[in-house]
């Protein structure tokens, strides 16, 4: 009963329409300090279509916006899903799906690495894999979502099956288009680090000066790989 609860609250809160929900199996993926959560709740929010088919020149003041809006629906919903958890005795926490400045220690500054990758919960949750440039591609939305995570002490439902490799073949659109040349064009599996097939730091400094020329911010903001990939091509509506 208290499965059943849980799994029909998520799908009130997320509704499929624009929402990919999985669960993850996170054992011995995740830094010691959350050794205690063995799994792991993914959420991928679509993002507007009609904003996304926008993004040809460079990021633009509505997708910005979006971008803000989007995580700070994402960072509702993960507490509330959390707090439902806990209410149901069982132990979560939600991780935001982005964080602040002031928040990024010295090793993220070093590396661009957050200590959760919502990417990996995604991949072992089911909802899609690592495209060449570094993005979740969903087979649903392709990779016009932004991502949020739920680690839990326990299961309440089985978990999705993961993926493991790439399914980008032989498409290199976003690798050939990248102003920044931030991609090498290696396909990703579980056994590749990002550095091997991308370069972060290069993205990162296009982003900020792609934004500071169209927005007047400096802030890692671009959006031509989500414009370009064939995988979310679409005229859909707002969503």
């Amino acid at each position: 009963m208290k499965q059943t609860k849980i799994l029909e609250t998520i799908k009130q809160v997320c509704p499929d329409s624009v929402y990919l929900v999985g669960f993850a199996r996170l054992e011995g993926l995740l830094p010691a300090r959350w050794s205690q959560f063995p799994y792991g709740i993914s959420l991928a929010r679509k993002l507007d279509d009609a904003i996304i088919n926008e993004l040809s020149a460079g990021p633009t003041l509505e997708y910005f916006q979006l971008y803000h809006r989007i995580n700070d629906e994402l960072n509702q919903k993960t507490v509330k899903i959390a707090t439902l958890l806990q209410e149901e005795g069982i132990d979560a926490l939600a991780v935001p799906a982005t964080v602040s400045d002031h928040e990024l220690d010295e090793e993220y500054h070093r590396t661009l690495r957050y200590p959760l990758s919502h990417k990996m919960v995604a991949t072992r949750a089911g909802l899609g894999w690592i495209g060449k440039t570094d993005l979740l591609v969903t087979p649903t939305f392709g990779p016009r979502v932004r991502l949020a995570s739920i680690l839990v002490s326990e299961a309440f439902t089985i978990p999705g099956k993961p993926f493991d490799e790439s399914l980008c073949g032989d498409c290199s659109v976003c690798v050939k288009s990248c102003p920044a040349q931030a991609a090498n064009g290696t396909v990703w599996t579980i056994h590749t680090d990002r550095n091997e097939f991308f370069d972060p730091f290069r993205c990162r400094d296009y982003c900020r000066k792609i934004s500071f020329q169209r927005l007047g911010k400096e802030i890692s903001l671009c959006g031509l790989c989500l414009y370009l990939c064939p995988k979310g091509r679409s005229t859909g509506k707002r969503s």
